[in-house]
């Protein structure tokens, strides 16, 4: 699991996410070593975490269901921990539980994307009645460079793959607000400050703005994003900072369920394959 937290594009700074995922991990190594429990002492002594970082990393755990308080200070290995490694479903099952709950603190619809043989694959998402996925008027994997979520994932790729990318999927102008300039979205995506969500702003359709937060639980690049169907600058900005806060709690689902081990979708496979 470690590995696959440390893993991010050679020469770019590890996401916030990723950092506080790989502190969580950590943590998690040494509970899960100790199969009778192991104190917040011991837990300090061998991660080497400052107290405020180490009590962070703990509490993400116990909310993800990875880590289960058993008396003052003291832990052993979750619900959540120990169903991932008898049972790949019930890993896949907790993150499907992990983004119900981040669509129900959001108030939108939320989406786990991944670059997989250079396409756009949504493999994840949850709504609902109060909180409906995008129409998806256009393929996705046509749409990148107009989709939170593309614009996520290729933030993560360097300049060639990206240029590769736009070479097969031209910058198609779906609305008056889609941007049509390679330039101009490159640097978009190298200008945005580390950690910023990347938005959609009525570029794929119009009354929908969406938010999507890179994030890597392998190999390939992928997000977590939000779509609200409602153009409300107010409702996305806060929307998008619960999204980036909880961040880490979907990465660490990822990683729980095995994601960068999953077969990537098949072309002929619907966009929207799995709803929470």
């Amino acid at each position: 699991m470690t590995h696959a937290a440390r893993t991010s594009p050679e020469g770019r700074p590890a996401p916030a996410a990723l950092e506080s995922v790989h502190q969580a991990l950590r943590v998690l190594e040494v509970v899960n070593r100790h199969s009778g429990g192991v104190n917040l002492t011991q837990i300090a002594r061998e991660t080497k975490l400052p107290q405020l970082v180490l009590a962070r990393a703990v509490e993400q755990l116990i909310r993800a269901d990875l880590a289960t308080p058993i008396g003052p200070d003291a832990y052993v290995a979750g619900h959540a921990l120990l169903l991932s490694e008898t049972d790949g479903g019930e890993g896949r099952g907790h993150l499907r539980e992990t983004l119900a709950w981040v669509r129900d603190a959001v108030g939108a619809a939320v989406y786990v994307a991944r670059y997989t043989d250079g396409e756009v694959a949504i493999t994840q998402y949850a709504d609902g009645p109060a909180a409906p996925a995008v129409e998806e008027w256009v393929d996705f994997r046509a749409a990148a460079h107009a989709s939170a979520v593309g614009k996520a994932l290729l933030t993560q790729l360097d300049h060639d793959d990206r240029r590769d990318h736009l070479s097969r999927h031209p910058l198609t102008p779906f609305t008056t607000h889609t941007l049509t300039s390679e330039r101009v979205l490159f640097r978009q995506l190298d200008g945005r400050p580390p950690d910023t969500p990347l938005l959609d702003l009525q570029e794929y359709a119009l009354g929908t703005v969406c938010a999507a937060v890179p994030i890597t639980a392998g190999r390939n690049p992928e997000c977590v994003a939000l779509s609200i169907p409602v153009p409300d600058p107010g409702r996305l900005k806060q929307a998008a900072w619960i999204l980036q806060s909880e961040a880490a709690a979907v990465l660490l689902a990822l990683i729980v369920a095995g994601s960068a081990r999953r077969t990537a979708r098949r072309p002929q496979d619907t966009i929207l394959s799995t709803s929470a």
